[in-house]
């Protein structure tokens, strides 16, 4: 009987590894581009009093984090949030990638690896890296939760960014027939552990105190970069 030969992926985290800036900085453009002064000045005292709990939450539970970092979101139209995602983009995200990282991905593809991104932000700002990124096979989301075509502020299970990745990687690894040992993985974050901890190449990005910390404790390497 021939054994099928498992294949490898690579893993990045998309905040910290190869972009500057997260999920709040989002949602302040939205809060920015809200219709209306009134609605922008409701959506920025919202996102005025998530900010602090997300710093706060950030480094050891990003799911809340997430979830907080959505809430300002809520009653706006599914059509407008599309809209302006592809604004963010256009006007932040693109010229906030890091050469460094886009050289890992490339990295990645040469060594054979599936390219997967996760990412805490939604899918009308992350699917628009296909175009701009060459070699990724998955981006993997966050999804909003809408209701007769408004925002409900919700975001849908599972949340990307929190500890259920460690769950996440290894249902994925099944599905897709990997070989651990043989795939990296790079995170900057706190709850990221979980997703260098299933990979036989893991690396710690621009770590956050707590990630610092458990890669110095596991003796990953650490990369540093800002451009």
């Amino acid at each position: 009987m021939i054994e099928t030969k498992k294949k490898t992926a690579a893993f990045f985290r998309l905040e910290g590894t190869l972009v500057k800036g997260g999920v709040l900085s989002m949602a302040a453009y939205v809060a920015a581009n809200a219709k209306g002064f009134r609605e922008r000045a409701l959506r920025f005292s919202s996102l005025a009093l998530t900010a602090p709990l997300y710093a706060l939450l950030g480094q050891n539970d990003r799911t809340m984090a997430n979830r907080l970092a959505f809430l300002p979101f809520r009653g706006m139209s599914e059509d407008r949030i599309v809209v302006l995602a592809e604004e963010y983009f256009d006007a932040v995200m693109k010229d906030a990638l890091l050469d460094r990282g886009l050289d890992l991905i490339a990295q990645a593809r040469e060594e054979g690896h599936r390219v997967v991104l996760l990412s805490e932000n939604i899918e009308p700002v992350v699917s628009q890296l296909k175009g701009v990124i060459k070699g990724i096979d998955e981006i993997v989301f966050n999804r909003l939760e809408f209701r007769n075509g408004n925002c409900t502020g919700r975001l849908q299970e599972p949340i990307v960014g929190g500890h259920e990745v460690g769950k996440w990687i290894r249902a994925y690894a099944e599905e897709h027939n990997l070989h651990m040992p043989g795939s990296a993985a790079y995170g900057a974050h706190g709850p990221d552990l979980l997703l260098l901890a299933a990979v036989g190449r893991p690396c710690a990005v621009n770590p956050d105190y707590t990630l610092r910390r458990a890669a110095s404790d596991a003796d990953w390497p650490v990369m540093e970069y800002r451009s």
